[in-house]
């Protein structure tokens, strides 16, 4: 029924991609956490923008699950699973989908103040707990201190949709006078600080002598993003982002992945690398 009353979002072939992905190393992690026995730990998955369940693929037109319940089927489970959206509609249809699940909460509000304030406590390094978060906003909506947060806990792996078509359409234009201050904002809301202007142009003598600013190339930005979770955030390891394309091959984010083992970035390594070798992206 509850298909039918929503309206799914359709989804590109680069984000079945991303489902994949997210899926395969969620089994991975799953698997290493539960056989964990000294100590033996709690794992939680998290979601922070969950969707309605489902979407609509458009390659098939068919029904495709979606992050949380991929979730749901992964074995061994999670201990928790957390799945957050600011869409009522969506949040219901979650509900709906999960209700003979008592591993489940469901949250409807703005993810930045969720994650911080209920979320982050279940996921405490000192109470032998650890935690899978998916963080895939479709643009500029998730803040820094959320990225912070998780690093510091040293508890937390993440991925992470770093949203470069939002920031190309939006924020790094070539005359920075002419972009709204509310998108500005919302640049260094994600970013934390107003730091982003030096990732993002470079500055070049023209042959007159004056400074002109040059935007850089999108790979750039989101690596200089990656050192800033390494340095400022505090995640030891953070993967070669992954970028996810559109019909028309252009980029619209690259898929990155932060976590404190050297193990869970090879892991991811070597899935990002076979979509890579495959010519998939």
């Amino acid at each position: 029924m509850r298909k039918q009353a929503l309206k799914f979002d359709r989804i590109g072939y680069w984000s079945e991609v991303k489902l994949d992905i997210v899926r395969e190393y969620a089994a991975a992690y799953s698997t290493i956490m539960a056989a964990q026995r000294a100590p033996q730990l709690h794992h939680v998955y998290v979601d922070a923008f969950a969707g309605g369940g489902y979407s609509i693929s458009r390659t098939t037109g068919g029904f495709v699950l979606g992050s949380p319940l991929n979730a749901l089927n992964v074995k061994p489970p999670f201990r928790e699973h957390h799945f957050i959206d600011l869409d009522r509609a969506k949040a219901d249809s979650l509900r709906e989908l999960t209700e003979h699940r008592p591993d489940v909460t469901v949250y409807e509000g703005d993810c930045n103040a969720i994650l911080l304030e209920t979320i982050l406590p279940r996921c405490r390094w000192a109470d032998y707990r650890r935690a899978l978060w998916l963080l895939d906003p479709y643009g500029l909506h998730l803040h820094w201190p959320v990225l912070h947060a998780a690093g510091q806990a040293r508890s937390i792996e993440l991925f992470l949709n770093f949203p470069v078509m939002d920031m190309n359409r939006n924020v790094l234009w070539s005359d920075q006078s002419r972009v709204g201050r509310s998108d500005r904002d919302r640049m260094s809301a994600f970013w934390g600080d107003d730091s982003w202007r030096q990732a993002a142009y470079t500055s070049n003598k023209t042959l007159f002598g004056d400074e002109e600013e040059e935007k850089a190339e999108n790979i750039a930005v989101a690596h200089a993003f990656c050192d800033h979770l390494k340095r400022d955030g505090g995640f030891e390891y953070v993967a070669e982002p992954l970028p996810m394309r559109n019909s028309a091959r252009a980029v619209v984010y690259y898929l990155v992945f932060a976590s404190q083992k050297p193990v869970a970035k090879k892991i991811v390594r070597d899935i990002f690398d076979k979509y890579r070798r495959g010519g998939a992206i």
